[in-house]
């Protein structure tokens, strides 16, 4: 596995903090309803949970965004909410991390989308979510992608999250990649199975091993150079990077390179909300001048930490550097 240097490390993360990220997608409310549970209902054979808390987080694009601005950068999202109350607490719940919403455009074709966890005694009893998964269309579509094409002039990157909740349709998909064009920003996708071959031209195209071998049909060999750079070729994007769980990451550069990236999770403890963290990290590392190795290289160590942490997490970059410099000084670099 190639390797980064402490000193390549800090001055990637130092030069983070002066990039502007624009985040496009899918965004999310994370609701948690917490209790306990001392009973059996008796109208049905169903745990009865008596809840002692409720609280809200960010998920899907919004994730993403979150991890972008807890590196330091400005960030900014685009996506859609309802004209609900769910919307204003997702649009409170991004400000209070610091990501910009003025690009998130309020409908009332659909609600926002909402992921409602019961929990007892930290255990998920039940998950039900409230969304729509239609392809946005005619005046939504617009709104979308005129404000993709317009905050995306001021971006250093531009990172395209999709959940298939009906955002990144074609026409959103081609104003981001037109507006990166003119200002020669980088691209990076996280794709879903839906518009999964409409991306041509990313700067990095990220799926993980279940999504890539769904799209394709077939096996996936991520240690054969041949097959990594075919694929990559008919994706029709710069660089692909595989992201495949415990066995970390492998990455077919433009170059005719495959990097293959071992994880360097120190613990594994909650997968949950890692590739989040590995496509901000990618995205905001891009923008500050990071070559694609070295920006997969930095989001490893990110995605190490991020598991670290119970549920779906942030990471900022004093954590990054300190499992960085654990990494090397293991290795006795």
């Amino acid at each position: 596995m190639d390797s980064l240097s402490l000193e390549r490390v800090a001055a990637i993360l130092r030069d983070i903090r002066s990039v502007r990220v624009l985040v496009v997608g899918d965004v999310m409310l994370d609701r948690y309803i917490s209790g306990s549970v001392d009973r059996i209902s008796p109208e049905a054979p169903v745990p009865v949970v008596r809840v002692d808390a409720e609280s809200f987080a960010v998920g899907g694009a919004g994730n993403v965004a979150a991890n972008v601005a807890a590196l330091g950068a400005e960030c900014r999202v685009v996506g859609c909410v309802g004209k609900d109350s769910a919307g204003e607490q997702l649009r409170s719940e991004l400000e209070l991390l610091r990501v910009r919403t003025d690009g998130l455009v309020v409908t009332d074709e659909r609600p926002t989308t909402v992921k409602t966890r019961i929990l007892a005694r930290r255990q998920q009893v039940v998950r039900f979510d409230h969304e729509s998964e239609a392809d946005s269309a005619g005046g939504l579509a617009k709104a979308l992608a005129d404000t993709v094409a317009e905050l995306g002039a001021d971006a250093d990157v531009l990172i395209l999250e999709d959940y298939n909740k009906g955002v990144l349709v074609p026409s959103v998909i081609a104003a981001a990649a037109a507006g990166s064009r003119a200002r020669s920003a980088p691209t990076v996708v996280d794709p879903k199975r839906r518009n999964f071959f409409e991306y041509a031209g990313a700067t990095v195209f990220k799926p993980n091993a279940k999504e890539l071998a769904d799209a394709l049909g077939d096996f996936i060999h991520p240690d054969e150079p041949d097959w990594m750079e075919a694929t990559r070729s008919r994706l029709a994007c710069d660089n692909l990077l595989l992201t495949l769980g415990e066995r970390g990451m492998a990455l077919q550069t433009d170059d005719g390179q495959l990097v293959r990236i071992p994880t360097v999770a120190r613990g594994v403890y909650d997968v949950s909300g890692a590739g989040d963290t590995v496509v901000a990290v990618v995205g905001a590392a891009l923008a500050a001048g990071a070559r694609a190795s070295e920006a997969a290289l930095l989001a490893n160590h990110a995605a190490a930490v991020e598991v670290g942490k119970p549920g779906v997490a942030t990471v900022s970059p004093e954590e990054i550097l300190d499992h960085a410099r654990a990494f090397h000084d293991a290795l006795g670099d």
